[in-house]
C-alpha cells in the first residue's frame, strides 16, 4: 500500500485538513473519560504545528443526526483536553464548511463535529469540494473510519490539493502491510471469538493466507463440531460445521493446518462462582460448556507462536474475563509477548485482554481500527486508503 506520508512533506505555511478520531466516550456530564484516541492523534497534530502549518483538525463524535446539530454532539470536551494536551489554546469553530475563518502559521483550531454536516456520511462531492477549498494539505489519521467512505475520509482526499496519511494511519498502513501483504513466515493468526459467522469471511481470507489458524472461544467448539467432537451445551453454530470443514480442507490442501484443542477447561455455567474442570477433550459430557483450552492444548500452540515469523491475533481463546477460564488467553497473550515475531492486535476484546495481562508493551503494534482491522483481515479494500493510494500514483 503505497501513500504519501505526512513526515514527507513541507508543511510550512501550508493549510492543512487534519481528520482525526476524537470519537471518545464521556459520561453523563459530558467529561471525556479515556482519551486515547485524541493522544493517538498527538504526533500528527505537534508535527504540523512545529513545522509552522495552520492547522485545522475535525472528527465525529456520536451518532448525530446530519443537519440537526444537539448540544451533545459538541466537541468542546475534545478542544478542551486537546488544548491541555498541546498546552495551548485550541478555538471551537462552529459551521465551518464554507469558511469564512482564520487560522494564523502555528495555530490550531478544532471544527465542529463533521457527521452534523448534510451529506457527510453519504460522501457527498458538493461537500467533500467545499471542505477541500480549505486546505492546501488533506491529512487523514481517523484509521478507525477507513473502512467508511465518508467527505471527511474519502470524498475530500480526491479534490483537495494533496492527500496523505498522518502518523497514525501511515504506522497501521505499515503494520497491516508487512503482517499481511509480505509477513515472514510462518504466518500465524489467532482468531477468537464467540460466533464464526461473525468472522467467517475473515477466517476464508486468512485460510488462503496462513500456515497455522489457531481458532478460539465459540469459534473453536464450532470446528470442533466439524471433526466429530462432543461439545455437550458449548456456545457454538452447528448450522456453519460445513463452512468450519471446508476452511479445514482449504488449509489442509495448502499443507497448513487449524489446530484444534485436545484438552479443555469446561463448567456447568457461565459465572465467577463456576468450578472449572480441565478434562481431554474426548470427555466432554452432555452438560458442559467448553470455556477455555487445557494446558496441553495452551502447550502446543504456545510452541506454535515460539516457531512463527509474524503473528495476527484478534479475539481471545477463552472466556478470559473470568480468571478461571484466563489460562489459554494468558498464556497465549504471554508466548506472543516473549515471540521474536512481528505481531500485530486488533479488536475490543482483544485489547481488553492484552491490558488484563500487561503485554501492550510487548506487541509490535496494536491496531486502533476496531472495524477497520477487521475488514483489512477480511480481504477488504478500505475506502479511506483505497483513495490516498490513488492519490499517491497521481
Amino acid at each position: 500500500m503505497n501513500v504519501i506520508k505526512l513526515a514527507d512533506l513541507d508543511v510550512k505555511g501550508k493549510r492543512v485538513f487534519i481528520r482525526a478520531d476524537f470519537n471518545v466516550p464521556q459520561d453523563d456530564a459530558g467529561h471525556i473519560t479515556e482519551d486515547t484516541r485524541i493522544r493517538a492523534a498527538l504526533p500528527s497534530l505537534k508535527y504540523c504545528l512545529d513545522h509552522g502549518a495552520a492547522v485545522m483538525v475535525t472528527s465525529h463524535l456520536g451518532r448525530p443526526t446530519e443537519g440537526e446539530f444537539k448540544p451533545e454532539d459538541t466537541l468542546t470536551p475534545v478542544a478542551v483536553r486537546l488544548g491541555q494536551l498541546l498546552n495551548k489554546p485550541v478555538r471551537l469553530i462552529t459551521d465551518w464548511v464554507d469558511g469564512g475563518f482564520e487560522v494564523a502559521p502555528g495555530e490550531i483550531v478544532l471544527l465542529e463535529n463533521c457527521r452534523c454536516n448534510k451529506g457527510e456520511k453519504k460522501n457527498n462531492d458538493e461537500l467533500a469540494q467545499k471542505m477541500a477549498k480549505l486546505c492546501d494539505i488533506y491529512v487523514n489519521d481517523a484509521f478507525g473510519t477507513a473502512h467508511r467512505a465518508e467527505a471527511t475520509t474519502n470524498g475530500i482526499a480526491k479534490f483537495a490539493p494533496v492527500a496523505c496519511a498522518g502518523f497514525l494511519m501511515g504506522a497501521e498502513i505499515d503494520a497491516l502491510g508487512r503482517a499481511l501483504e509480505n509477513p515472514k513466515r510462518p504466518l500465524v493468526a489467532i482468531v477468537g471469538g464467540a460466533k464464526v459467522s461473525t468472522k467467517l469471511t475473515i477466517l476464508k481470507t486468512l485460510a488462503e493466507r496462513v500456515d497455522q489458524l489457531i481458532v478460539g472461544g465459540g469459534i473453536a467448539n464450532t470446528f470442533l463440531l466439524a471433526s466429530g467432537k462432543r461439545i455437550g451445551d458449548s456456545l457454538a453454530e452447528p448450522d456453519l460445521v460445513k463452512e468450519a470443514h471446508a476452511i479445514m480442507d482449504m488449509m489442509k490442501e495448502r499443507g497448513a493446518e487449524v489446530p484444534l484443542p485436545v484438552d479443555v477447561v469446561v463448567a456447568d455455567e457461565v459465572s465467577a462462582l463456576a468450578r472449572a474442570n480441565k478434562i481431554p477433550v474426548d470427555d466432554v459430557e452432555l452438560h458442559d460448556r467448553i470455556l477455555d483450552i487445557g494446558p496441553k492444548t495452551a502447550a502446543r500452540l504456545t510452541d506454535i507462536i515460539a516457531h512463527a515469523g509474524t503473528i495476527v491475533w484478534n479475539g481471545p481463546i477463552g472466556v478470559f474475563e473470568l480468571d478461571q477460564f484466563a489460562g489459554g488467553t494468558k498464556m497465549m497473550a504471554s508466548a506472543i509477548a516473549h515471540s521474536d515475531a512481528f505481531s500485530i492486535a486488533g479488536g475490543g476484546d482483544t485489547l481488553a485482554a492484552i491490558a488484563k495481562f500487561n503485554i501492550a508493551d510487548d506487541v509490535d503494534y496494536i491496531s486502533t481500527g476496531g472495524g477497520a482491522f477487521l475488514e483489512f483481515l477480511e480481504g477488504k479494500k478500505l475506502p479511506a486508503i483505497e483513495v490516498l493510494e490513488l492519490r499517491a500514483k497521481g
